[in-house]
């Protein structure tokens, strides 16, 4: 089996857990003996591109043409059988999937934000959850409020990508949702059920967890979507050192909220952006990481690499999030709404039941997360599209 993964890549200098999944499931599928061949493209490229081809960016995730011929070129030479899509923007554009159907290969995208409807695929702006463009035939609110990239223009161009790649989009074979709040986005997008498959994103095992560490952790990119001023709201409301050390890592516009609580807490500490590595390290000195983002985030990969950790989770429950942390006696952790006063009441709870939940989240990585069960997965979706275009065609 021969699988083209096409993916623009996100820009190296701000942590994408996107592109960390699409290395993670290339590696995962090479070791289960199949044949993968990249065609990506980076975000970091476009300053040193050619001038002609910078001059034909605004119009790129419309149709990419350079894109469009290199993919075409590789699909010839390589004979794939499926082509496996991520993220198109900017520079691959949708059209890869006409460019796919035109070779005759069907297409499978994993949907990892909203983008089909909303041009900055967060459902969220200005600070709070926003659906204006749903059932709209071209998104005039995200032009007026300027979502994607906090510019009228580009936010046009998005808008337009939409409204012209409806079809597009809908043409798609299969699409594989990472949790069941997203197969609701797409069938809401009027895709139809069974064209869509659950298939969350696994991470590789890190082996047996480490003993636990004291207090909590909270990594993501410092903007106001994914929580910390909600958090810092509800630590506050605890008396310095009475939770343990709250280790905040991670770089963005609020960065000043974090240097601020650090330095009036004793019990706060700001890490600074970190590696892989780094993250490791924190992880393993904390009892609990904390993932509160308050838009509709899909799957957070910090949760992720937390029950691979064996470390307990305290979440908002919103998006995808309750699908990571499961309920009963197979909870990774706890959930709480995104408001002060429910974190602020959860945060004891965390600490005090974090051994117990750090098991339970180990135990649901094994058996749901894990590369050996998602990667199998995988490979079946593949092989039953295969198997259906073989039989469309004859």
């Amino acid at each position: 089996m021969k699988v083209v993964v096409a993916h623009n890549r996100y820009r190296e200098a701000i942590p994408s857990g996107e592109n960390v999944i699409v290395d993670t499931e290339i590696e995962q599928l090479r070791a289960a003996g199949v044949d993968v061949v990249p065609f990506q493209r980076s975000s970091d490229s476009i300053g040193s591109l050619p001038a002609a081809q910078k001059a034909l960016l605004p119009i790129s995730p419309i149709y990419g043409a350079s894109s469009q011929r290199e993919l075409a070129d590789l699909l010839a030479a390589e004979k794939p059988d499926v082509l496996h899509l991520h993220n198109p923007y900017p520079l691959l554009s949708p059209w890869v999937i006409r460019t796919a159907h035109a070779h005759g290969l069907p297409v499978v995208q994993t949907v990892h934000n909203y983008r089909q409807i909303c041009s900055s695929g967060l459902y969220f702006r200005d600070g709070h959850n926003c659906r204006d463009c749903r059932g709209k035939l071209l998104g005039w609110p995200a032009i007026k409020h300027k979502c994607y990239r906090g510019s009228a223009a580009q936010s046009a161009i998005m808008a337009t990508t939409l409204a012209v790649h409806r079809g597009t989009w809908r043409s798609v074979d299969r699409y594989i949702a990472l949790t069941d709040k997203i197969a609701a986005h797409l069938t809401d997008y009027g895709i139809a059920a069974d064209r869509i498959v659950i298939k969350p994103n696994g991470l590789p095992d890190p082996g047996a967890p480490e003993p636990l560490g004291d207090g909590f952790l909270y990594g993501a990119r410092l903007s106001p979507e994914k929580g910390l001023g909600l958090l810092l709201d509800a630590w506050r409301r605890h008396p310095d050192g009475a939770l343990g050390t709250l280790r905040i890592a991670g770089d963005g516009e609020l960065r000043p909220l974090a240097e601020q609580a650090a330095a009036e807490r004793s019990d706060v500490t700001y890490l600074g952006p970190l590696d892989r590595d780094g993250m490791a390290a924190a992880r393993r000195a904390s009892a609990v990481v904390v993932a509160v983002p308050t838009w509709e985030d899909v799957l957070p990969t910090v949760i992720l690499e937390a029950m691979s950790a064996g470390r307990a989770v305290l979440g908002s429950a919103v998006g995808g999030i309750p699908y990571l942390v499961g309920s009963g006696a197979e909870a990774a952790g706890w959930l709480a709404q995104p408001d002060p006063e429910s974190l602020a009441a959860a945060l004891p709870v965390a600490r005090a039941g974090a051994a117990v939940a750090a098991a339970a989240a180990r135990e649901r990585y094994l058996r749901h997360f894990h590369p050996d069960v998602l990667t199998g997965r995988l490979i079946e979706i593949y092989t039953e599209m295969i198997s259906d275009s073989q039989r469309a065609s004859r």
